[in-house]
């Protein structure tokens, strides 16, 4: 009896295969990461001398060499908790996280070979520049994380993608990679289905090379050094199989996408079952525990955030009323959480009538769907633009979320006329509270399309924790002070 595969696939290293990965950009800015890291810990340990001696202390040979050693140590505790991989470049949290893990670690390690070995360390050391040099480096990574997602707005240092599927799944996956170039990704070419890439040689400005038997070649062709296979019946387990071992010669990294999209982190894992890796979904949390955490969280920050911004509030809603006629705040009725009706506080930005002036201006709309949006409102008053720009006139929103009608952070509280519109798989945005910000404020706010919109929205649904919320705050501040996309 003959035990294998129903269709004999050779694991043997293919000679024809592409070899190395081209990104020569990444073994450069590896070697800058780790003389960054180097010079972090360097510094934390002439930080931790200086003071000492300012302080008066004696520091012995011995202690200056150890603090030598933990320099030189430090970018190889960075490289065992992975904060040198090609992948986590770039991607925030999962860089940080490697960093953290790497200089805990080495803390551990060392605190631990000392009381082994009975070594006398100076407890400044392992209680002062480790953590420091950890701090510092974390500090180095954001702002090269930065500076990398700026040079990849320009077009550098970008991966070349081989992108792997059906037309419409390319397609999309081309246009989220240029609409968000932050994240390094540049599909160069395609590879269809067998038969597909006779229909139509250009997909979105994509060249179609092949077919799925042709991936291997193409890569070596366009030069890639990634490949993303997106959800398709063709691409079965032994395909996928075949496919890394056509690719795993010359290091070309292999992508695949769930068929099941907008569902990542803590929800998804990853259990080996009679053999088949299989994707475990949890469902999203919408009670309990930690829903409570976050209502508690929300109204208090609401609270000493009213109290804290009380003058300011004050001499806002001055300004308004002294510069046009009508109130200062401005109520309108919003959808919240499981259909509810409620009303919206804002700042006036509108001259007094500019609910009755909108239907003279439905076919100046510059927003697709169902949202009625603007770049130049004629309706809008002088301070009004100044408000819109930095956010100002949605302060008074922290009423709606000290009343528990609204989240600080959520998807975008919608008008009842476009909640009429919604599809079955929009009205997904109405199981959770509506937000004063939301992946929508921090990803372009006004200059989103529709579907951009509410996709966001949908992801941030079936993804959101207390930890995503405080990311997203933080990334608000940035966002309202460049005031893009705030119309």
């Amino acid at each position: 009896m003959r035990v294998g595969l129903e269709e004999p696939a050779v694991a043997l290293l293919d000679e024809d295969a592409p070899r190395t990965a081209p990104s020569i950009w990444t073994r450069s800015y590896v070697r800058l990461l780790l003389a960054g890291d180097l010079a972090c810990a360097m510094i934390a340990c002439e930080i931790v001398i200086g003071t000492r001696l300012a302080l008066g202390a004696y520091i012995p040979v011995s202690e200056a060499l150890l603090g030598t050693v933990l320099v030189l140590m430090w970018p190889g505790a960075m490289a065992l908790g992975g904060a040198y991989r090609k992948r986590v470049h770039g991607e925030g949290t999962e860089e940080f996280r490697a960093v953290f893990e790497g200089g805990v670690g080495m803390t551990a390690a060392v605190a631990i070979g000392a009381y082994a070995t009975q070594t006398m360390l100076a407890r400044s050391f392992v209680l002062a520049m480790l953590p420091l040099a950890m701090v510092l480096t974390l500090v180095f990574r954001f702002r090269m994380r930065k500076r990398l997602h700026r040079r990849r707005m320009e077009g550098e240092y970008m991966r070349r993608v081989v992108a792997v599927g059906h037309r419409g799944s390319v397609l999309d996956l081309i246009m989220q990679f240029r609409t968000q170039p932050y994240h390094g990704m540049q599909v160069v070419a395609a590879c269809l289905p067998p038969g597909g890439a006779g229909e139509q040689r250009d997909i979105g400005g994509v060249p179609a090379l092949g077919d799925f038997g042709d991936v291997a070649a193409v890569v070596g062709k366009v030069s890639a050094d990634a490949v993303a296979v997106l959800a398709c019946p063709e691409l079965d387990g032994a395909a996928l199989r075949r496919l890394a071992w056509s690719l795993e010669t010359g290091g070309i990294d292999l992508f695949v996408a769930p068929a099941l999209l907008d569902v990542a982190g803590p929800r998804t894992s990853i259990r080996p079952v009679a053999g088949m890796p299989l994707l475990h979904v949890e469902h999203p949390e919408f009670r309990g525990a930690r829903r409570v955490v976050k209502d508690l969280f929300d109204r208090v920050s609401a609270l000493a955030a009213l109290l804290l911004l009380a003058l300011p509030l004050l001499v806002i809603a001055l300004v308004i009323r002294a510069t046009s006629e009508g109130p200062a705040l401005f109520r309108q009725t919003r959808v919240g959480v499981n259909g509810r009706e409620f009303q919206l506080f804002k700042f006036r930005t509108m001259v007094k009538d500019a609910e009755r002036m909108k239907a003279d201006l439905a076919g100046s709309n510059e927003f697709d769907g169902v949202l009625f949006k603007m770049r130049n409102d004629p309706r809008i008053t002088r301070i009004g633009f100044f408000l819109r720009r930095y956010s100002l006139d949605e302060l008074p929103q922290l009423l709606n979320v000290l009343r528990g009608e609204m989240s600080l952070v959520g998807p975008r509280p919608p008008l009842p006329e476009e909640v009429a519109q919604y599809g079955a798989d929009v009205r997904r945005r109405l199981v959770v509270k509506p937000g004063m910000t939301g992946l929508w404020q921090v990803s372009g706010r006004s200059d989103l399309t529709w579907e951009e919109s509410v996709r966001l929205d949908l992801r941030y649904v079936e993804n959101w924790s207390l930890v995503l919320d405080l990311q997203i705050l933080w990334k608000t501040w940035s966002a309202v002070a460049r005031g893009e996309g705030a119309y």
